[in-house]
């Protein structure tokens, strides 16, 4: 039986509070296999371990997150194990609604039309979005003898539009005074794979550079592409062996990478967890949440407040609000709560450059865990 959940204002307020005080704490590879445990990573003194295993799906934004989550759950309960593939954003929400794995990983919240759809594996009852990975989305590129360029929205725009194609093109060079740009084409490098990184990156695109970026955004790219990988580690690799490349990771995956510094109103932002969570903060709960315990955010991308870096993505854990069996319930807890703890959140910052969740904001993620319902005989 589906449980009932209220939608009053009152409850969506506290929680858009909650999420609106999203603030820092401090500041591999794909793979289906289950992770080795990790000595040395903090786990809390109240965490749950459980028998058995877990499957989980998707984001490769979450990539690194999760392998270090992996590994300091399994690190502390020796008879867990925790399988998560990254393939993509949109591969774990259809693999998660074909019932194939117990959670997916996304950098887009669950849409209506998908919510409805995993209702059937989902014992009749809405999915929960639960914002567990916030990281901001790095624009990396290889010049020879360039370590970073001030580029504005509508240049950024337009270098993966195809309209502006040369390194040393008037308004790259009107923007980084006294640098060499070469007279070299840009390489723009996308994603081949629904990814719900290029979900955000276009979605910012849209929102900061409207009349330079003429798609609407979507997981897929809108545009023949010059070069394509697949997942953030693909478009890493492709961008570092291709002298005049560009492209668009997740920040953990820049690994020492040229990195782009945002045009933001009148000044060019450098990326820092510090100023993504700024952006996150001041970002209300979406029009398509389906309730109370569903943290699916509406993001800002097209802020101008200083010192924000907007081109964001918080990635979600999806999963049932009501799951068909209790002991599938209870790993999903389990892992969550891991996830979302203060040890967790602090050691997936550590390797990927994420801003760790707040206490109010922990405190609605752990309310939504613990809604979590077995379906009724």
């Amino acid at each position: 039986m589906s449980k009932q959940r209220a939608r009053s204002s009152g409850a969506r307020g506290a929680a858009s509070a909650a999420l609106a005080g999203l603030l820092l704490s401090a500041t591999a590879c794909g793979s289906d296999e289950a992770v080795p445990g990790g000595p040395g990573l903090a786990v809390p003194d109240s965490l749950e371990c459980f028998t058995g295993s877990l499957s989980g799906a998707g984001s490769s934004a979450q990539e690194n997150a999760m392998i270090t989550w992996i590994a300091g759950y399994q690190s502390a309960c020796e008879g867990a194990r925790v399988y998560y593939d990254s393939i993509g954003s949109g591969g774990g929400r259809s693999q998660f609604i074909d019932d194939a794995v117990d959670f997916a990983g996304t950098d887009a919240a669950m849409g209506p039309e998908e919510n409805a759809e995993a209702r059937e594996r989902c014992a009749g009852s809405d999915t929960l979005n639960l914002p567990a990975y916030v990281v901001a989305i790095a624009a990396v590129f290889t010049l020879e003898g360039v370590d970073s360029l001030n580029l504005a929205p509508d240049t950024l725009a337009r270098i993966f539009n195809r309209d502006v194609t040369r390194w040393d093109a008037p308004e790259i060079a009107e923007a980084n005074p006294g640098v060499d740009l070469p007279d070299l084409e840009i390489t723009p490098v996308n994603r081949s794979d629904d990814s719900g990184t290029t979900e955000n990156f276009t979605r910012y695109l849209s929102a900061a550079a409207p009349q330079a970026w003429p798609h609407e955004p979507d997981g897929q790219w809108p545009i023949r592409p010059r070069e394509s990988a697949q997942g953030n580690s693909g478009i890493a690799d492709t961008v570092k062996r291709t002298e005049g490349a560009i492209g668009y990771v997740e920040m953990s995956h820049m690994h020492g990478m040229s990195v782009v510094n945002l045009g933001v109103g009148g000044e060019f932002v450098e990326i820092s967890p510090e100023a993504a969570a700024q952006v996150v903060a001041g970002s209300p709960l979406s029009d398509t949440s389906t309730g109370e315990h569903d943290l699916a955010l509406d993001l800002d991308y097209g802020t101008t407040e200083p010192g924000a870096y907007p081109m964001v993505l918080v990635s979600y854990e999806v999963v049932c609000s009501v799951y068909p069996d209790a002991d599938t319930a209870a790993k999903v807890q389990a892992f969550l709560r891991y996830i979302v703890s203060p040890e967790g959140q602090d050691n997936a910052s550590e390797e990927t450059g994420s801003a760790p969740v707040n206490d109010r904001l922990r405190e609605q993620l752990l309310a939504s865990i613990d809604s979590i319902t077995v379906q009724e005989d």
